[in-house]
């Protein structure tokens, strides 16, 4: 079953890749309508888990597509599936090396931890007149793959070694998401915000408190609502 789901994750992530002139002819007037905004959702997460004895988070980009859906007046149920999602931590120390599973070198250089994850966000979401808007609810994440990355640029060699762990975490995530953001076009184009994620259930096995938390800087293209609504008003 974890296979199959693999496979289809895959198959979301090649797809989002495409181009947006390609998903907008083919998708962006079907699935956009008056009570549903369809779009892509990309931007940079800097994460970190709790439980550990690193000094930084992991900066990463992501990317995933959305449906915001009008429930009533100003209320919108926001979800989708974040299909290409990192969050993990750098600047391990050796204690956390040694639990990870990941082999010490004797070059200088950094250790992160990084874990991939599907996630899918479930935020009831509120806009204002004045195109801000505030969400927050549940998020839901499997994660399905995880490695210690050592990277190094030591005596002109660009050194990057991936240890995978996956034995030694859970595979299901599952937190709290609360965001606010702004819609530009007085509510009808792209909009950016901000996202706070805490994780409640443990990432790994045999630590206990081992929790997600990230800050994700977003930004949400609507693919297709603007033809739409252009061929609304010339009907």
């Amino acid at each position: 079953m974890q296979k199959i789901l693999l496979i289809i994750g895959l198959i979301l992530v090649s797809a989002t890749a495409q181009s947006q002139v390609l998903i907008s002819v083919l998708f962006g007037d079907k699935l956009n309508t008056e009570g549903i905004e369809f779009g892509l959702e990309g931007g940079f997460n800097y994460s970190n888990i709790r439980g550990f004895d690193n000094d930084a988070g992991l900066m990463k980009f992501n990317l995933g597509y959305y449906f915001d859906i009008r429930m009533k007046n100003a209320w919108y149920f926001h979800t989708g599936l974040q299909c290409l999602y990192n969050m993990g931590m750098s600047k391990l120390s050796d204690n956390d090396i040694e639990f990870l599973d990941a082999t010490k070198l004797e070059y200088p250089g950094d250790y992160s931890q990084n874990i991939y994850v599907f996630y899918l966000p479930m935020l009831a979401q509120y806009r204002f007149k004045n195109y801000t808007y505030l969400e927050a609810g549940p998020q839901l994440g499997w994660m399905y793959s995880s490695f210690v990355q050592f990277k190094s640029n030591y005596e002109d060699r660009n050194i990057n070694i991936k240890d995978y762990n996956n034995s030694l975490r859970n595979w299901f995530d599952g937190g709290i998401a609360v965001g606010v953001g702004y819609k530009f076009m007085k509510g009808e184009g792209w909009s950016i915000g901000v996202r706070y994620y805490q994780g409640f259930t443990n990432v790994f096995k045999e630590v206990s408190g081992s929790r997600n938390n990230s800050i994700y800087f977003v930004c949400k293209i609507p693919i297709g609502a603007a033809s739409k609504k252009e061929k609304g008003q010339t009907n």
